[in-house]
């Protein structure tokens, strides 16, 4: 069979045919038991290596890896490698474009920074192919919600990294409390509250190293030098959660999962009416662009979501973090507020309600495994199927991103005006307050370092839109590089 160059693709394939407006693959029979799911890893410096493991750890259900794939030479060269010493054959790629031509791959999983998600995940679900998409799933709400426009139109199974979801301890927890026994929920809280030390001040832009292909690691972003030493990680890799054009932050990093939990225990399935953070890049000067300590207000009818960050320790030079509530809390963990107790979620796989006085009163635990639930789908051809289909990632991603908006264009204040402003939320004036004090214990005096108070946002829920406010309708979307650019028919 003749090999179809990139041109070729783009204009016979899905991509092509998009653009024009016309179906595109549509490979979506079922496979038998028996039938091999080829799958191919994208991006695997970090964690796609779990991918990896993850994967082969399916051999018995006939899953293979064909493929790999990955903008870095080293980290390809040496995946591939590592599978040459197992006696096994993957195909080498460094351009998804190349990748996505190959009619022998069943299905992709995506772990590379946050700005490709959705623009490799739509090409995917375009070319034919199911896709496991890590955390968040998008860089920003519009181009989230046209992931999920894709994989429904092509009728493709496309899973959220999110494996809290495939817990069965954290999901029998959300039915107990919504069936009302600890009463009405009165807060919904997520915490993320994870080491991030500085990460330094550079004089100027950096080289990048010759083994990556930097063209293609920017995409959709702007092709600028890297702003960062990169000390642990070099000047390309992991920093670039704290930069805007490639991450979002702690809140789309790590406290994307406790954010979606948190909005299950909801029940929501629309993003908030009305948003605010507050919050600021505290304790350090480095060029990290994201707060280090934030929390978001999600103004919920049922109840307020409320997410909070902090990078710093417990207190100057400690080693161990804060932990919420005193009694029973975690760093990163949820805890359901309710009238007659909370509930609070440790980790990935389990839950525990305890009583207004602090006592356990029942405990919950047990997971199965995410990958194999997408391997499930991949055969039923169910998104239904699915624990974390897109669009539940594309909603809890959404509100991690119109609370990184209302910080965005919010201003510097001092304390007593920012209690001032948030003074009718006393769920939000207490957090604050808890903030302050945490701050204070790292030595930033917020009258001196000032917080950034965000705007308060209004939002049509079920269009993703602000209302009244054309400047933070701006940065749902963003401007994207040719030929990098998510369409806007899918």
């Amino acid at each position: 069979m003749k090999t179809i160059n990139r041109r070729n693709f783009l204009k016979t394939t899905a991509l092509g045919a998009a653009a024009a407006g016309l179906p595109a693959y549509s490979w979506a029979s079922a496979k038998g038991a028996n039938d091999a799911i080829r799958v191919a890893v994208v991006g695997f410096g970090g964690r796609g290596g779990d991918h990896i493991s993850g994967l082969r750890g399916l051999a018995s259900k006939n899953v293979r890896i064909v493929a790999l794939c990955d903008v870095d030479s080293k980290i390809l060269n040496a995946g591939v490698e590592s599978f040459a010493k197992q006696n096994e054959k993957v195909e080498r790629y460094t351009d998804i474009r190349r990748l996505l031509e190959n009619k022998d791959v069943d299905a992709i999983t995506i772990a590379t920074p946050n700005h490709w998600h959705s623009l490799a995940t739509i090409w995917a679900v375009q070319a034919g192919k199911d896709v496991y998409v890590e955390k968040p799933v998008s860089h920003n709400v519009w181009e989230g919600r046209k992931t999920v426009e894709a994989a429904r139109k092509y009728g493709k199974i496309v899973q959220t990294g999110t494996q809290s979801r495939s817990s069965q301890g954290i999901k029998e927890a959300v039915e107990w409390v919504r069936a009302g026994n600890l009463g009405k929920i009165n807060v919904a809280r997520g915490l993320c509250y994870k080491r991030r030390p500085s990460i330094g001040k550079t004089s100027g832009p950096q080289p990048v190293p010759d083994n990556i292909d930097y063209d293609l690691w920017c995409g959709p972003a702007p092709l600028v030098p890297p702003r960062r030493n990169g000390a642990k990680n070099g000047p390309i890799h992991y920093d670039w959660h704290w930069f805007w054009d490639y991450g979002c932050g702690d809140l789309g990093n790590q406290g994307i999962h406790q954010m979606d939990i948190a909005r299950w225990f909801l029940g929501e399935d629309a993003l908030s009416p009305r948003v605010a953070s507050i919050g600021g890049r505290l304790g350090y000067e480095d060029d990290g662009e994201t707060p280090n300590t934030q929390f978001v207000f999600h103004d919920y009818e049922k109840a307020p979501l409320i997410f909070e960050v902090r990078g710093l320790p417990s207190k100057t030079d400690a080693k161990e973090m804060d932990k919420f509530p005193k009694q029973n809390g975690g760093s990163v963990a949820v805890i359901i507020h309710c009238e007659g107790g909370y509930v609070l979620v440790p980790n990935y796989t389990g839950a525990a309600a305890f009583d207004k006085e602090d006592k356990e009163i029942k405990k919950w635990s047990g997971a199965s495994d995410h990958y194999e639930d997408f391997i499930d789908a991949v055969r039923s051809r169910k998104h239904t199927d699915l624990n974390a289909d897109i669009l539940e990632g594309h909603l809890s991603s959404a509100l991690c991103h119109t609370g990184n908006i209302s910080y965005r264009l919010g201003q510097q204040a001092n304390p007593d005006e920012i209690r001032e402003r948030i003074k009718g939320e006393k769920e939000a004036l207490e957090t604050f307050d808890r903030m302050a004090e945490h701050l204070a214990a790292n030595g930033v005096d917020l009258t001196k370092t000032k917080a950034t108070i965000g705007v308060a946002l209004k939002m049509d829920p079920r269009k993703e839109q602000f209302l009244g406010n054309a400047d933070a309708n701006k940065l749902l979307t963003r401007d994207y590089r040719k030929p990098f650019v998510v369409p806007e028919k899918v």
